[in-house]
């Protein structure tokens, strides 16, 4: 018999990517033939993990299929009414006995239906009942959807007989097969697990071969410090650059108010011109266009965040109490969850408020007063995420377990 061949999917979103590194990890180290479809600045990872990579969007240009329609994730529909026949064509020469792919690479679940092979989706976001997330959707007001999008979604329906195909179905493309949600189970709701049965539990955080172990080195010697590492993702500074760089400029107002304190600030790639840099650079605060986040969590006291996925589960595996600023999506809910857990402070009542340097202040006394309670609480977060990781090779199993060649 020969090895199964694994082909995987994921659009150009590196906090997607990241997840599904891990699944990536897991069959090669199987010596099973994975070969991973995606966007080119990703080749590295991908090959580090032991996947074989292949540029999914060179021969298939995103913008070709749709390049305006908003929000960005509904182009991805778009890339699969648009692209689906070719790409059933070329997967059908390759062969592979099992797809597996992120929720919002939905070309991913459309082939695993067309070529009659099983399908695994790694979910995205927290706590996502798809029924739920499309009617959220379907009032937001960045929604803007374009002609090639409708006819991407006409072909959808009429071709692929996805009757339900909608700008939101990047949200909506569960397996029948198995779909690896990428929290501790204490994070998802009875009702959205039972949409997203059959389901296991993988978690969020990176492969081994992705941590960078460290002392918190990325800060430099400073015993006793307070240290404030604040990130807003990358993603809100599509739809929000105006409410992140005025509550980052908040934060970095506060920073520099201590005294005792420094910051660092990721812009998460996000190109920030020079002059708008300048109400970010306080005294004592370090901005940064990118950062190992795996490493600087390490030696950080304090994370402002926005509470991307990644971001949050992160910090939690590394003891960091969370400061909340969501942006929208399921940031807002996973900020709740995590307050009330005992894991996160918010900095204001409502996703993107205003905020001030007040606000900061504020939330950082309170973090210190809740220290004590704060390491209780993480303890015991911890240990979902470790029990989490100690799951991940039976989970493997179960993916091979349909994969059979």
């Amino acid at each position: 018999m020969t090895a199964p061949h694994v082909a995987v999917f994921c659009m150009p979103e590196v906090s997607h990517l990241r997840r599904l590194l891990a699944v990536v990890a897991g069959l090669a180290k199987r010596d099973v033939a994975v070969t991973v479809y995606t966007d080119a600045r990703f080749r590295e990872p991908v090959e580090r993990v032991g996947g074989r990579f292949v540029d999914l969007f060179a021969p298939y240009p995103i913008e070709a299929a749709d390049g305006t329609s908003r929000p960005v994730p509904c182009r991805y529909v778009s890339f699969a009414g648009h692209y689906a026949e070719p790409l059933v064509e070329e997967l059908a020469r390759r062969r592979p006995s099992l797809i597996v792919y992120d929720t919002f690479a939905m070309i991913g679940f459309v082939l695993g239906r067309a070529l009659g092979i099983p399908y695994v989706n790694v979910c995205a976001g927290h706590d996502m009942s798809p029924a739920h997330a499309v009617a959220r959707l379907e009032h937001d007001s960045r929604l803007a959807l374009s002609e090639a999008g409708r006819r991407a979604i006409e072909r959808l329906r009429d071709r692929w007989d996805l009757l339900d195909a909608s700008p939101h179905s990047y949200m909506t493309s569960v397996s029948p097969f198995l779909n690896l949600y990428c929290e501790p189970e204490v994070f998802l709701s009875p009702e959205a697990r039972q949409a997203l049965e059959p389901i296991a539990f993988f978690g969020s955080l990176p492969p081994v071969e992705m941590r960078l172990d460290g002392d918190g080195g990325a800060w430099g010697a400073a015993p006793g410090e307070l240290r404030v590492y604040a990130s807003c993702g990358s993603v809100a500074w599509r739809y929000y650059a105006d409410e992140a760089l005025g509550a980052l400029a908040a934060l970095a107002e506060a920073i520099a108010a201590t005294g005792h304190a420094r910051g660092l600030i990721s812009l998460g790639g996000h190109p920030l011109p020079a002059q708008l840099r300048t109400r970010l650079r306080q005294p004592g605060v370090e901005v940064a266009d990118y950062v190992d986040q795996w490493r600087v969590l390490q030696g950080a006291s304090l994370f402002v965040t926005h509470h991307g996925l990644n971001s949050t589960h992160e910090a939690i595996y590394h003891g960091v109490p969370m400061l909340s600023y969501p942006f929208f999506g399921d940031q807002p809910r996973l900020a709740t969850r995590c307050r009330d857990l005992g894991l996160a402070i918010p900095v204001v009542d409502a996703p993107r408020a205003p905020v001030t340097a007040e606000d900061f202040r504020r939330a950082l006394g309170q973090a210190a007063a809740a220290a004590p309670q704060l390491v209780r609480s993480f303890a015991r977060a911890r240990e979902w995420e470790r029990k989490v990781l100690d799951v991940r090779e039976p989970v493997i199993d179960q993916i091979l377990a349909l994969a059979k060649p």
